[in-house]
């Protein structure tokens, strides 16, 4: 199976199942000397793990991350940093229904008929499990690039939206709800709104919004390796993700250019940043701001037709323990798969000089 690393030179390669005995992850390529605050690793491994509140899966893991190589009395020794997530509470049994069938919409067909055999034990390899390992990472990376903020927050749940610009968001509101909403009102709202979807045995699908601050000058390559392409494939590569947008995204489709173009300040600033932080595919110091749009979680507690391994058609019901609403528990994710993007393109730009 090809496909199990990311970055250039802050390079990550994950391994392991949702139902294996652990996750993990090596990174190559982080720096020495790098004084690592083991605590807020481990906080955005609380903000990540499962069974947090009650509108999430209530699978219980404590997410500690076990720390093999690459790390000598806390600091970074510039090699190979080797880490593993212990999975303790999985309920491989809640899977045996599948065993023979497959999920609706869920990567166990496909999976099948690429590699010839499937772990049905929660979706294995190809579980959202597997970016507690890109979460570990982050957090190293953030730490990494401190003068950098990274704030991502769910902006959008079903039908209901912040109806607020980013500027006008606290982010330190962001983790006071299970929601991680920065606005309050809103927050309620997404919040009763999750609880009856799932009591109604369903799910909904939500977009997250992330922003940036304090990014240098000149990160990001003008052809293949823009830094908006690069964020663009890393949110892309998170499970469940259909799409994402930066700057003005979209709408910019139907502007015109007098109306589009960001005028530039004698000190460099923009009037305005419908370009989202990025121009020519490289940062030019602005805000970066980004959406991606999360799709409902597949697996609904209601009668669906699919089919066996033998191509008859059956009926299948969700069993086991899943979210209701995957986005709460990917604002950490999102804003780890930004910290490993951009800590990447940061040690890129350190060769040049």
């Amino acid at each position: 199976m090809a496909g199990n690393n990311y970055g250039t030179l802050f390079r990550l390669t994950t391994f392991g199942e949702s139902h294996g005995d652990a996750l993990g992850g090596i990174i190559d390529g982080c720096p020495p000397g790098v004084v690592l605050d083991m605590e807020a690793i481990q906080k955005e491994m609380q903000r990540r793990k499962p069974g947090q509140s009650s509108i999430v899966t209530q699978r219980k893991e404590e997410d500690e991350v076990q720390f093999l190589s690459g790390v000598f009395e806390g600091i970074t020794t510039g090699t190979p940093i080797g880490f593993i997530i212990p999975n303790t509470n999985s309920k491989s049994e809640d899977y045996n229904h599948i065993k023979n069938s497959y999920r609706p919409s869920h990567a166990d067909y496909v999976y099948e008929k690429k590699y010839g055999i499937r772990d049905y034990r929660g979706g294995g390899r190809s579980s959202a499990r597997e970016t507690a390992s890109r979460v570990a990472a982050g957090a190293i990376a953030k730490q990494i690039i401190k003068e950098i903020k990274i704030n991502a927050f769910v902006s959008s749940v079903g039908p209901i939206f912040i109806d607020k610009p980013y500027q006008a968001l606290d982010f330190s509101l962001i983790e006071s709800n299970p929601i991680r909403c920065p606005d309050s009102d809103t927050a309620i709202k997404m919040e009763e709104y999750i609880k009856q979807i799932r009591k109604d045995g369903d799910t909904i699908g939500g977009t997250i919004t992330c922003v940036i601050q304090n990014v240098p000058i000149g990160l990001g390559e003008p052809v293949f390796d823009k830094l908006h392409a690069e964020l663009g494939k890393a949110m892309l590569s998170i499970n469940a993700v259909k799409g994402f947008e930066y700057g003005s995204g979209f709408c910019g489709a139907q502007m015109k250019g007098s109306e589009h173009n960001d005028l530039i300040n004698t000190d460099g600033t923009t009037q305005s940043n419908l370009s989202g932080g990025i121009q020519g595919g490289i940062s030019n110091g602005m805000d970066i701001y980004f959406r991606v749009a999360f799709k409902p979680v597949a697996t609904i507690m209601k009668e669906q037709q699919t089919i066996d391994v033998n191509g008859n058609i059956i009926n299948i019901t969700g069993k086991g323990r899943h979210d209701p609403c995957v986005v709460p528990r990917a604002v950490p994710i999102v804003e780890a798969m930004a910290a490993l993007v951009l800590t990447d393109f940061y040690l890129i730009n350190k060769t040049y000089k």
